[in-house]
């Protein structure tokens, strides 16, 4: 009876350790095959972001491409650059006038009118500044624009005009305005002859494109590698 008895207690523990192995073969199986699937999946996900990231830069260079295709290979900045097209964005309008003050007889009159170099002054600043578009008087100043003295007018783009002179520039209407307003700069030198000079910032400025035709007789590309 007693031998009997011992058999069926390692019987049972017998058992008990069968199953105590099987339950944790099987939990190990299921972090095993749990793993294996997050292994999977994170693959997966990385195979589908390299495919997409190649999409978008494929499309990113037909979209490029169409653009310059469009634009007669140029640019948008070059665009903007060249003056070829309206431009609007935030910036400054500077409206400029010749002094009001009575002058004595012995003194020079030419003091207190604008001059061609006074506004070369202001637009130098401007685009110092960063100014990106620039306009006088709704003429478009790019790289062929000239600002000179045409008697009691000032011509750009051979255009005369008179006071007052508008000027509009695109760009950080704060960072412009400070280096208009800077001592000692364009403002505090054309205020002592009491010429006026008005300052407001916008958001939304709007700037004619180049009206002019441009022919190059001189000069040629250069082409990638060499000499045209």
């Amino acid at each position: 009876m007693l031998s009997r008895k011992y058999n069926r207690i390692s019987i049972i523990l017998a058992c008990f350790l069968l199953g105590f192995m099987l339950a944790i073969q099987f939990h190990s199986t299921q972090n095993s095959l749990k793993y294996s699937t997050q292994y999977q999946r994170t693959e997966e996900l990385s195979q589908r972001l390299l495919a997409t990231e190649k999409e978008r830069d494929s499309l990113k260079k037909q979209n490029q491409k169409y653009t310059q295709d469009k634009n007669g290979g140029l640019t948008d900045a070059q665009i903007i650059e060249a003056g070829a097209s309206e431009v609007s964005g935030p910036g400054l309008v500077v409206t400029v006038e010749d002094s009001s003050k009575k002058t004595a007889t012995d003194e020079n009159a030419n003091l207190y009118i604008i001059h061609d170099e006074d506004m070369l002054r202001i637009i130098n600043e401007l685009r110092a500044a960063g100014a990106e578009a620039i306009s006088i008087n709704g003429q478009r100043v790019v790289a062929t624009t000239e600002i000179r003295c045409a008697g009691p007018t000032v011509s750009v783009n051979n255009e005369r005009s008179a006071p007052p002179f508008v000027i509009k520039a695109i760009g950080d209407a704060d960072t412009l305005e400070n280096a208009m307003k800077m001592r000692g700069g364009v403002i505090d030198t054309l205020s002592v002859w009491g010429i006026k000079i008005d300052i407001a910032k916008k958001t939304q400025i709007l700037l004619p494109a180049y009206s002019k035709g441009v022919d190059f007789k001189y000069t040629e590309l250069v082409e990638k590698g060499g000499e045209k």
